[in-house]
């Protein structure tokens, strides 16, 4: 019997008190993009309409397109169940477990071990694991990982990430214009500090949305821990190909570890940087002990041994 198109749940368990953080932090942003259109249209006067053009082209143009782009930057290869009969087994489980549709498969060749899900929705939505991530890890792990990516697909997060994250690149492309623009050298004094002002204000902007961008994409990650946790009934699963991930990027040759890198935001674990950081401000994932104790806290209560 076909899947109707009235049903827009599936069977991934809600947290109220993640997405009344997350509703709030989205909240936060939108407000922040209405405030920063406001002042745009207030300070560029007759540009507005210009103002109001770029901003829904590019928003358009990043909601459309940056999910392929993702998946072209990362390698990721579409392969059939002939190619990969264990990996589309796995997926198999848990869409019927979750009851929802099956997204696309594919694997990236990196020993990277990570795993990432993207496109809008459930109509365009692809879970890729990388080979190292297939060398590494038991058949239960496995799946635990692809439970948290397709929680990211039933919830769809990367829309609701890309959506987020569309002020900061507003801002910065404004700051950009501003700094490079003629105007700001015009003998016209009012046309010289509206220069001076847009980008002190779009990197306000810039900043402020990049920390709740941040923040959001950290309770993300925590939602879908849960969320496959919970589905599986093996939150052990998943703590330990958390902790075998993590251990094993101490591992991978720090070139490797900076191609990745880049794609922190979709990954399953982060490509962690050699880097000293204000990683816990600027992260997009929360840190390892933090996932592992809301794991452990789910595992007591499901009795789990």
């Amino acid at each position: 019997m076909p899947r109707t198109r009235s049903r827009v749940r599936s069977r991934y368990a809600p947290d109220r008190g993640l997405t009344a953080r997350m509703t709030t932090t989205m909240f936060l942003i939108g407000l922040l993009y209405v405030v920063f259109v406001g002042v745009l249209i207030v300070l560029l006067r007759g540009s507005w309409p210009v103002v109001l053009l770029v901003a829904g082209a590019l928003f358009v143009g990043q909601f459309w397109f940056s999910d392929k782009i993702a998946v072209l930057g990362m390698g990721a290869r579409e392969v059939s169940r002939e190619e990969a009969p264990g990996l589309h087994g796995t997926v198999d489980r848990i869409c019927a477990l979750a009851d929802m549709p099956k997204p696309k498969v594919a694997i990236a060749d990196s020993d990277v071990p990570n795993a990432f899900a993207t496109g809008r929705g459930e109509k365009t939505a692809l879970v890729c694991v990388t080979t190292g991530l297939l060398r590494r890890l038991e058949p239960e792990e496995l799946e635990g990982v692809l439970a948290h990516e397709m929680s990211h697909v039933a919830h769809r997060d990367v829309a609701v990430m890309t959506i987020a994250s569309f002020l900061g690149v507003l801002a910065g492309m404004m700051t950009r214009v501003a700094l490079y623009s003629g105007l700001g050298r015009s003998r016209d004094s009012n046309a010289a500090a509206v220069m001076i002002l847009v980008p002190v204000v779009s990197g306000i902007v810039y900043v402020m949305s990049f920390l709740l961008t941040r923040v959001l994409s950290r309770y993300r990650e925590l939602a879908a821990d849960r969320a496959a946790a919970l589905l599986t009934g093996r939150p052990s699963a998943l703590a330990s190909a958390l902790t075998k991930v993590s251990g094993e990027m101490a591992r991978i040759p720090t070139n490797d570890l900076r191609k990745a890198e880049p794609y922190n935001a979709f990954w399953f674990a982060p490509a962690f940087s050699s880097e000293v950081s204000l990683s816990r401000l600027i992260s997009s994932h929360p840190t390892l002990e933090q996932r592992l104790d809301q794991l452990a806290r789910i595992s007591a209560r499901l009795g789990e041994a």
